[in-house]
């Protein structure tokens, strides 16, 4: 605990992917105060031409309750 999933369009660098990876653990480490060990971070591409039916349609909608940062689109 926690699992943090991450959906972006695709970066096409695996470099990125893990630095993105590690600044959510170290501020997850930081701000929950949980060690290292519990945290889990997976990152998932998505094509930018299906983002709005799958990300947005799918799970950001339905969950504008559950958002602490909601998107500006």
């Amino acid at each position: 605990m926690p699992h943090v999933t991450v959906k972006l369009y695709p970066t096409g660098s695996e470099e990125i992917k893990t630095r993105l990876a590690e600044e959510i653990t170290r501020v997850i480490m930081t701000v929950v105060n949980k060690p290292e060990a519990a945290i889990s971070v997976a990152i998932e591409e998505v094509e930018e031409s299906v983002w709005m039916d799958e990300v947005y349609v799918k799970e950001i909608k339905p969950n504008m309750d559950k958002l602490y940062k909601k998107p500006g689109y």
